[in-house]
């Protein structure tokens, strides 16, 4: 591989980059995609000197490619500003995320002599381990566009010093997008005080329950979640199996959600998707308690596939769980009936929804996804084997 320095080239910037129709972005994204390959189903813990064969396996484009796909997919024009290598891996996810999932890669930018980064997740003991491979990517890439495409709205990870110092989502929110932050995992548990003074240009700040209590120095997910009220308009406390609470001080709501029980496969990633309803549905203007139950539900459907960006519900899967919860609810199951009537709000939101089928990770890198062969295009011919 080529030396990691100024011999680094920016391929194209615009090459490929989806087209849309004139006019702002719903949602617009910074940071790394690395390629994902993520093992579920472990029947032991791997050991040295041991091989250890998984029931599934899963790739696809992760990182910041985790919280683009699931925007997309919920039907928000999202734009993304990357690098991506002339690799194959990184060939592959432009392919992905600029042709199949129609997300905006104008602000990214192509090099030679870098490759992508590689992730391997392996899923076990509802947790997940990881093991990540890359180098520094291009000097050009680290820095965010100076002058950003005009977005109704930003997510961006407040845990790392350098967004929290880049002056392109301050500029965002200073055009009127709203900033939705999470901080992530603080593993030296120091819970730096600079993240909540950042919140004051955030619409929005979505940590987990042990974060939230981190970052407020309080003793519970209640408490901490009144705590960041006094410091973002829309404060969101996730607290897995006992589901999320918030408080919207532009509106005067407060609400809970449960969460939906599901037999998980890998939890990679449902923090963006949840992230990602929220947002939607904030830009819909729903109502708080309806923008979190969407968010849970949303969560719960990635968690039954192979974990990363392809875990992500687009509307068709929205629409299928809408479907079997009203049969089952039909059929006089009670557990059924009450999810249908917390969720009665799902039939206005599929009206008019583009309910088509959405790819899946697969094991290897397939030149077709399953959303194309279940199509009306044609299925390529087979080619004969190599002697």
């Amino acid at each position: 591989m080529a030396s990691h320095d100024g011999g680094l080239r920016n391929l194209s910037s615009a090459d490929g980059a989806a087209t849309r129709a004139a006019g702002v972005l719903d949602v617009m994204l910074t940071g790394t995609v690395f390629f994902d390959i993520v093992f579920t189903g472990l029947p032991h813990r791997p050991a040295p000197g041991r091989e250890v064969w998984t029931e599934g396996m899963g790739s696809g484009p992760g990182g910041i490619a985790n919280l683009a796909v699931a925007t997309a997919r919920l039907g928000l024009r999202t734009g993304l500003a990357a690098a991506f290598s002339d690799d194959l891996y990184g060939e592959w996810m432009w392919q992905v995320l600029c042709d199949q999932e129609h997300i905006d890669l104008s602000a990214s930018g192509r090099y030679r002599g870098w490759h992508t980064p590689v992730t391997v997740s392996v899923a076990m003991d509802a947790d997940r381990a990881m093991v990540t491979h890359g180098h520094p990517p291009p000097g050009p890439a680290t820095r965010a566009p100076a002058d950003p495409p005009a977005a109704r709205s930003v997510l961006v990870d407040l845990g790392d010093p350098a967004t929290r110092e880049a002056r392109w989502w301050r500029r965002a929110s200073a055009r009127g997008a709203l900033v939705f932050a999470d901080a992530g995992w603080d593993p030296e548990e120091y819970w730096d005080p600079a993240v909540l003074e950042a919140l004051g240009s955030c619409h929005a700040f979505i940590p987990n329950a042990q974060e939230a209590m981190g970052y407020t120095r309080t003793d519970s997910p209640d408490a901490a979640l009144r705590a960041l009220a006094e410091h973002v308009p829309l404060a969101v406390v996730t607290d897995g199996a006992s589901g999320v609470a918030a408080i919207d001080s532009t509106t005067g709501e407060q609400a809970r959600a449960p969460a939906l029980p599901v037999q998980a496969i890998d939890a990679t990633g449902a923090g963006d998707v949840f992230s990602a309803a929220l947002t939607a549905g904030t830009l819909r203007r729903w109502p708080l308690e309806q923008r979190l139950r969407f968010g849970v539900l949303c969560s719960a459907l990635a968690v039954q596939q192979f974990g990363g960006s392809l875990a992500a519900p687009g509307w068709g899967d929205l629409a299928d769980w809408w479907h079997t919860v009203k049969t089952r609810a039909d059929a006089g199951d009670s557990r059924a009936q009450q999810t249908r009537n917390d969720y009665g709000f799902m039939a206005e939101a599929l009206a008019g929804a583009d309910t088509r089928r959405v790819r899946r990770a697969e094991a290897t890198i397939a030149r077709f996804s399953d959303a194309d062969r279940g199509s009306d295009a044609p299925t390529p011919p087979p080619q004969p084997a190599a002697d």
